[in-house]
């Protein structure tokens, strides 16, 4: 994404630059051929009261996007109101109290940077450019998350303008039904946040990564390997499988393990990715990196150049699988062999998830996480590839046991993503909050749009 510029300004449709202005705010650069007809970009909590109070009075519906990360484009509808938060990104650290209050437009790798000269750590996304609004409100899968939580786990407060126009506070003892609403319901959340109340962490001693990296005839062997150690991984691993035509180092299809570890020493570390040296198949790997120290922030920097470099046409699809190794081969070859062009790709985490969360909206998980990223410069390519994604995750549903937010295609494959009764409590608060329906709720849902063609 683009850091946004100057001061935020109001876009109507059919104006000069409104376009440009529209498409601007998607990190994925298709152009999905939908367009709102007013593009308010907000620069204080006064410009979210003026908009919301406009599209009450005009009857229209409103989007609302923070980083625009969205793969689906969920902020992007026709007609309508669409609220960009981008510019609303202020960072407040009281280091003593371990607590930050940031704006739903801050960049994840700005808060990181932040905290670091505190000696302070927040589970903020693995690629710098996503914004903490969209990704605090679908759950937040970030660094140590798998140690710390999710990172919405860790969110204490919310400031919140709601459909009618009030300000509110929410949290654990004031307005609790939202505060419960807000952390898992991603884009179907129906209040607009201006600011976020953060706990805060100790920050880690010591950062790194290992990797090792297999050709595509290892595949099966690979995934078997995996999905026998991954309940032992120690918590401070990150371990994940990227599948990709291009895979580093050796320029042909293969299979990324990589294992990030966030420890409290070197020889913790060490320690914790021992399994990867002791693997019975480290013979076959093409090469095996020994653990290299880094940052949270620099690892971030590289894997969104080498995965997910900007200006690119994107399809996004995932599940939650509990489902046998052997019945999930058949669909992780079909991934591989289908792919489009480098750097698409897919991701598989060895997961695991505590037996107990938070009494929160977000309610659905599995021990292993398969999610696909087809990716493409040209337009003309995108009926050749943009079904690439949905194909996939369609094929392994019988599998599946749902989806996360942070990678939905629900505009074009619609599939369950919380437990059936906290989507009913969702609905119910969303007649009492926003009985008009000022705002969307999930892509998918109760329009037509899709993403395609």
């Amino acid at each position: 994404m683009k850091r946004p510029r100057g001061t935020g300004r109001i876009w109507t449709k059919g104006r000069p630059g409104f376009d440009d202005a529209v498409l601007a705010t998607s990190f994925n650069g298709r152009d999905p051929g939908v367009r709102p007809q007013i593009l308010v970009e907000a620069n204080n909590t006064s410009d979210v009261h003026s908009a919301l109070s406009h599209a009450r009075e005009e009857g229209l519906k409103v989007s609302i996007c923070s980083g625009g990360h969205s793969w689906s484009q969920n902020h992007l509808r026709e007609g309508g109101l669409l609220l960009s938060m981008s510019r609303i990104n202020k960072i407040e650290i009281d280091a003593d109290a371990r607590i930050a209050k940031v704006g739903p437009g801050c960049w994840g790798i700005d808060l990181d940077r932040a905290l670091r000269k505190h000696g302070l750590f927040f589970p903020v996304a693995h690629a710098p450019d996503v914004a903490l609004g969209g990704f605090l409100l679908q759950g937040g899968f970030g660094w140590a998350s798998r140690e710390l939580g999710l990172a919405t786990e860790s969110v204490i407060g919310l400031d919140l303008v709601l459909a009618d126009g009030r300000t509110i506070h929410a949290s654990e003892t004031e307005n609790e039904d939202i505060f419960w609403a807000a952390r898992g319901s991603g884009p179907g959340f129906f209040a607009v946040v201006v600011r976020y109340h953060l706990k805060l962490h100790k920050r880690y001693k010591f950062v790194g990564m290992k990797m090792q990296v297999f050709r595509r005839e290892y595949l099966e062997d690979v995934y078997r390997w995996a999905d026998d150690v991954g309940p032992d991984v120690p918590r401070s691993v990150e371990f994940q499988l990227v599948t990709t035509p291009k895979a580093m180092l050796i320029g042909k299809p293969g299979i990324e393990v990589l294992a990030p570890v966030l420890a409290h020493s070197r020889k913790e570390a060490l320690e914790a990715l021992r399994f990867l040296k002791e693997s019975p198949i480290c013979h076959k790997a093409s090469f095996t990196t020994p653990l290299i120290p880094s940052s949270t922030s620099f690892m971030s920097s590289v894997v969104n150049f080498t995965h997910f470099p900007a200006d690119m046409h994107w399809c996004t699809d995932n599940i939650w699988t509990d489902a046998l190794i052997d019945d999930l081969l058949p669909g992780l070859n079909h991934i591989a062999d289908t792919m489009p062009p480098a750097p698409s790709h897919s991701l598989w985490l060895n997961w695991y998830p505590p037996k107990r969360r938070p009494n929160m909206a977000f309610s659905l998980e599995a021990t292993r996480y398969l999610a696909v990223y087809g990716e493409w410069k040209k337009p003309e390519d995108d009926a050749r590839y943009f079904p690439w994604a949905t194909d996939c995750m369609a094929r392994m549903q019988e599998h599946s046991r749902g989806i996360q937010l942070a990678d939905e295609n629900l505009g074009n494959r619609p599939d369950r993503f919380m437990a059936d009764e906290n989507l009913k409590k969702i609905d119910a608060l969303r007649k009492v909050y926003d009985p008009n329906v000022l705002f969307h709720d999930w892509m998918g849902r109760h329009d037509k749009h899709t993403s395609a063609g």
